[in-house]
């Protein structure tokens, strides 16, 4: 049995408090909008608010914090000191709930069912049977590195590599995963047929979990840490990561594209898409190819077409 423990406070305080009840004792604290489910919920993108260099988005102003104890003697007096460390004055409200043992592996894995691209192409679990045997079938888990197709961004980006790598033009065609995360999108085109991937990321974990995942899917996909030289030139480059950093990627994305190569940028929200176009029109002309939940998918083609190897293009 364990206990889950409920208070409510501003933004200014909800990171102390909760540093104050895992010193408290407690075994895992989230922080969470206390408005969400009504008309004034906020949503989080974890990225400044659409000003290059902004300040970053701050935490709820009603924000509830969640801490889960060990069930204790003197709970509320260490709750109570805590409040007092984060420099809060007034003992908050507190809403104490027992939380019943339960078989939290089954429990997280139901959270998570295959996910249908398209015709062609389905994410399943590894717990999971795939529901149509003839697609192509990533075996993807939730992990420590973004990116499970669950994210509308990667959802567009995957949808994007379904419609270039096809037809048999994917043997003839290289591909560059820049902000590759869990692997998810090299991997999903290595499995559509493209003639070799390579995964980068600043992130040690997530090059880790990418090795990992393609292991698991049976494909071979090249991996580099974004701060080693990266010269090469790719057929396809594809990039889902966030506005600001897609920003002053630019020069570096568009000098790996290949003569006639495509790109496709995700992570971006509708309202920030002509600020990336801005960004990247001295080097390449980009368009809005296709937007879900807020998300937009930005594509172009370098203008120095020298060959035809997309399936159905002419140049």
């Amino acid at each position: 049995m364990w206990v889950s423990v409920a208070l409510e406070t501003d933004a200014a305080h909800a990171d102390a408090l909760s540093d104050a009840l895992l010193a408290a004792g407690a075994i895992s604290v989230s922080v969470e909008d206390a408005l969400a489910g009504t008309d004034l919920e906020t949503p989080q993108f974890g990225e400044p608010d659409g000003i290059a260099n902004g300040p970053a988005t701050p935490l709820w102003n009603e924000s509830r914090v969640v801490a889960l104890f060990d069930p204790s003697d003197d709970l509320i007096g260490r709750i109570a000191l805590a409040t007092v460390a984060a420099g809060i004055d007034e003992l908050p409200e507190i809403k104490i709930e027992d939380v019943a043992e339960q078989d939290w592996v089954r429990l997280t894995q139901s959270q998570f069912d295959p996910i249908r691209v398209n015709d062609r192409l389905w994410i399943v679990p590894s717990w999971h049977a795939a529901p149509d045997p003839g697609a192509i079938n990533l075996v993807l888990d939730p992990g420590l590195a973004f990116g499970t197709g669950s994210h509308p961004t990667t959802f567009l980006c995957l949808q994007w590599l379904t419609e270039i790598l096809r037809g048999g033009s994917g043997t003839k065609l290289s591909v560059l995963d820049y902000g590759c995360g869990s692997g998810i999108l090299g991997i999903a085109a290595a499995k559509l047929g493209a003639a070799s991937v390579l995964g980068v990321d600043i992130d040690d974990n997530a090059l880790i979990a990418a090795r990992d995942n393609a292991n698991n899917n049976g494909v071979t996909l090249g991996l580099r840490h974004s701060g080693e030289k990266l010269e090469e030139r790719f057929d396809i480059v594809v990039a889902n990561i966030l506005t600001n950093p897609l920003c002053v990627l630019a020069p570096l994305l568009v000098a790996r594209l290949a003569p006639g190569g495509r790109i496709a940028l995700s992570g971006v929200l509708a309202p920030q898409a002509e600020r990336v176009i801005a960004a990247y029109a001295p080097l390449i002309a980009l368009r809005v190819g296709a937007e879900h939940d807020g998300w937009v998918r930005l594509e172009g083609r370098c203008s120095a077409c020298s060959d035809n190897r997309f399936a159905g293009e002419q140049c």
